[in-house]
């Protein structure tokens, strides 16, 4: 019987999100001793745990048939492997934002990209800011470093860095600006470009109906409120990604239920708007799985 093999970080920021999403598509493993390959139980996926660079590679390579990593690593490790392709992005996963910038000194008076040409840029993602630089007619001599990135400026070895953000203290503590956003990233699903064999395609087929059940029931709420019977049109507006909800008479009164489930996130500006035109009773829960 066929199986798919799924790469996920072994331990870092997204590994437990990752693990979770699985999970959460009804997806058990049997934990092996050295905890780097768990067999699936209950589907034909098995599960293994590297470093979040390696994923990418092994995708590349044919040893699994998907991963869960960073769009910043796929797309560095795809840059420097293939020029750019090899991958194709199946599902962005909506966790582990972050975005790749450059900083330069707080004290250097650099105002635009274009100021940086032909200077030194220390990055760990050197393939990927050459890239993203070159599309803007910027060529930079990048200093490619694995760590501490921020104290390069600090140390002579470059002029400017680019590396990933989140609250900028890192910046600040180093005495650095942050210039311009080059990427926003996210954790995504991704398999090799060259097509499977039709068997595991239809397993494919499968987890990704339940992924995408799973990702659309943490983004939408079920909503439950009465309201006026004149006001289920404007009502419907309101509700943020709804087309059709469902309506039910309430006995003995001349209001309606509604039941309604959002796609979109519902802000309590949304309900504040549902209660100006006669809504009451609202109630707003999480939904645990969709399958359309």
């Amino acid at each position: 019987m066929s199986r798919l093999r799924v790469a996920i970080q072994k331990s870092g920021r997204l590994s437990d999100r990752s693990l979770g999403v699985l999970k959460r598509c009804g997806l058990r493993f049997a934990h092996s001793k050295d905890k780097l390959f768990w067999f699936g139980q209950d589907f034909p996926v098995d599960l293994l745990l590297v470093r979040d660079d390696d994923i990418p590679r092994m995708l590349l390579d044919g040893v699994c048939e998907l991963g869960i990593v960073g769009e910043n690593i796929a797309r560095e490790v795809m840059l420097e492997r293939n020029g750019g392709t090899g991958l194709t992005c199946l599902r962005k996963l909506g966790f582990g934002q972050c975005r790749l910038s450059l900083a330069v000194p707080e004290d250097l008076e650099i105002g635009s990209l274009q100021e940086l040409q032909g200077k030194r840029v220390a990055t760990s993602y050197p393939a990927l800011t050459r890239a993203l630089l070159g599309e803007q007619g910027v060529t930079v001599q990048a200093v490619e470093l694995s760590g501490s990135v921020e104290i390069a400026p600090g140390l002579g070895t470059a002029d400017a860095i680019s590396d990933l953000v989140s609250t900028g203290s890192t910046l600040r503590a180093n005495h650095l600006r942050e210039l311009e956003v080059l990427f926003r990233s996210q954790a995504a699903l991704y398999s090799p470009s060259t097509p499977l064999p039709d068997e595991k395609q239809q397993l494919l087929d499968r987890l990704l109906a339940r992924l995408e059940g799973v990702l659309q029931a943490a983004e939408s709420k079920y909503v439950m409120l009465h309201a006026p019977r004149e006001a289920l049109d404007k009502i419907t507006e309101l509700l943020p990604g709804v087309e059709h909800p469902s309506v039910m008479p309430l006995e003995g009164s001349d209001r309606i239920a509604i039941h309604a489930v959002c796609v979109e996130t519902v802000f309590w500006e949304h309900l504040e708007a549902l209660k100006a035109v006669g809504a009451s009773a609202i109630l707003v829960l999480p939904v645990e799985k969709m399958l359309g």
